[in-house]
């Protein structure tokens, strides 16, 4: 069962933006590989609160979190939530590097605990790719997998992703040094910036590649199968981890968003987990009692409809509507009647109709009586 991000950082819900990044520096610097060589359980900690981190620093990513938990991140679509191919050390790197002027995200490079030097290369992520997705109500209450045909760029398949003809042909950048980064002095004030001899990674192609220049990728049409769960609201965002844009030459992909849009149904309406419909209902029912068939989500279902029902009224089937995306749980389907009025009528029915409406009378007719003695002064009387 995975971990709370909050209960990970040791902080609220309702914790401030600085709070969680205070939180997750004192943490980082605890548990950061380089302090506890050889210990498994804090570099797996830290990767955990560098997952954290890198879902409640962002404002969008923590409201989807701390709307649907985990399920935000993963939606059935066969990732994993939180860091997906995002390296820790980016991570710790984005948090203390700029204050520090370190290169390559190493606690003794920030910290001075004269261990290895130089950091490690920076390797750049591939972009994350949006796909608007739209799916009927039935999808979204039942859950389904769609097959989604996305343009983007994938590793070269001639330099498998390398960038090198050979395969191996990458050099240390002699600008950066291997750390990607270059930084600047002027004064008390230090300046980092990204190598712009090779774009961050840290090394460059000896013998880049003729297909894809030494960029390591090339675009092509893909097809992705993502799993829609059940209980899915309007406006949901899946995301698919690893399936946005590879990274330039070998860096790990990006992520695929999906943003789900329910089409709208022509016989229920959605509210929440509940479903709402309205059924024609006979006049004869309505005023002898009866049953009527109503539709659902699942087939069909019978209601019996009391003696003297008024049009409009609701009747309510449990657990026929939209189960919950946390909890599973369905909600109700509510019914209205709207009272079916005959429109051709022969000479027979019209006589028999008139002699009936004679025949109640005032004291069997309810609303009217009710309605008038509310309107009574604008009737003069």
């Amino acid at each position: 069962m995975k971990k709370d991000f909050y209960e990970l950082l040791g902080v609220s819900k309702s914790a401030t933006a600085s709070e969680i990044k205070k939180a997750y520096r004192k943490l980082a610097v605890k548990y950061h590989p380089d302090k506890n060589p050889d210990d498994d359980s804090a570099e797996e900690k830290f990767k955990e609160i560098g997952s954290a981190y890198e879902i409640l620093s962002d404002e969008d990513k923590r409201a989807a979190y701390d709307r649907y938990g985990h399920a935000a991140f993963e939606g059935g679509m066969g990732g994993g939530g939180g860091m997906g191919g995002v390296d820790p050390m980016d991570i710790f790197s984005q948090v203390f590097g700029g204050a520090f002027g370190g290169g390559g995200g190493g606690f003794d490079d920030l910290f001075g605990g004269g261990g290895r030097r130089g950091g490690r290369p920076r390797v750049q992520r591939g972009s994350d790719l949006r796909y608007d997705l739209d799916i009927t109500l039935e999808e979204a209450a039942k859950g389904t997998e769609k097959e989604l045909e996305i343009e983007k760029f994938a590793n070269c398949n001639k330099c498998s992703g390398s960038g090198s003809k050979s395969g191996g042909g990458r050099k240390t950048c002699s600008t950066c040094g291997g750390q990607g980064a270059v930084t600047k002095q002027a004064g008390i004030f230090i300046q980092q910036t990204t190598c712009p001899s090779c774009e961050g990674a840290g090394t460059t192609i000896a013998d880049p590649c003729d297909k894809c220049s030494g960029s390591g990728r090339e675009q092509k049409l893909d097809r992705i199968k993502v799993r829609i769960p059940a209980g899915v609201n309007d406006g949901t965002r899946l995301r698919s981890t690893g399936n946005g844009d590879s990274g330039p030459m070998g860096g790990p992909n990006g992520d695929l968003y999906v943003f789900l849009t329910i089409l709208p149904h022509n016989v229920f309406e959605r509210e929440g987990n509940d479903l709402q419909c309205e059924v024609p209902t006979p006049f004869s029912v309505c005023t002898l009692g009866g049953e009527i068939d109503v539709p659902t989500l699942d087939g069909k279902a019978s209601i019996k409809i009391p003696a003297g029902t008024q049009g409009g009224t609701i009747f309510r089937l449990r657990d026929r509507g939209v189960p919950s995306l946390q909890s599973g749980k369905k909600g109700d389907l509510l019914v209205e009647t709207r009272v079916e009025v005959p429109t051709k009528l022969n000479a027979e029915q019209k006589s028999k109709l008139t002699e009936f409406a004679e025949s109640i009378g005032d004291e069997n007719a309810p609303l009217s009586g009710s309605f008038l003695e509310k309107a009574k002064k604008f009737f003069g009387k």
